[in-house]
């Protein structure tokens, strides 16, 4: 049972660790050195473009490069073919948002890492409750 509840635990933070790389690339993208002009040139369907992309990376198992840059790919293909935006701006938002894999992952991997400890000290604090349960 202490296995199951860990593991949950474990998958809950990893999911929180994705949502929050995939909050601080949006962030990155909006505020960062070239922030004043990204923002300029935002317009509602890039925001939703975004919001898209953001939503399939949290429902993605394992993010990898080729997985990032497919999701990509496939949010940009609906806004083409749903005449959302031409297709040069969707191409340069997508090819910017690839851009940003190196980021991501940086993020990404800090993200796990932190997940990871709080998994171990949330598995040390349940054993400990379970050995003081036995005495």
């Amino acid at each position: 049972m202490e296995k199951k509840v860990n593991k949950s635990k474990a998958v809950q933070l990893a999911v929180i660790g994705a949502s929050l790389a995939g909050l601080a690339a949006t962030a990155y993208f909006l505020f960062g050195p070239k922030g004043k002009k990204h923002r300029q040139h935002a317009k509602a369907w890039a925001i939703k473009m975004k919001g898209e992309v953001i939503e399939k990376l949290e429902t993605a198992r394992e993010i990898t490069e080729p997985v990032y840059l497919e999701i990509i790919d496939t949010v940009a293909k609906e806004y083409e073919k749903g005449k959302k935006a031409s297709q040069p701006e969707v191409e340069a938002l997508a090819k910017d948002l690839k851009k940003h894999w190196k980021s991501m992952s940086k993020l990404a991997v800090a993200a796990k890492q932190t997940a990871v400890e709080e998994a171990v000290r949330v598995a040390k604090v349940a054993k400990t409750a379970q050995i003081r349960r036995k005495s």
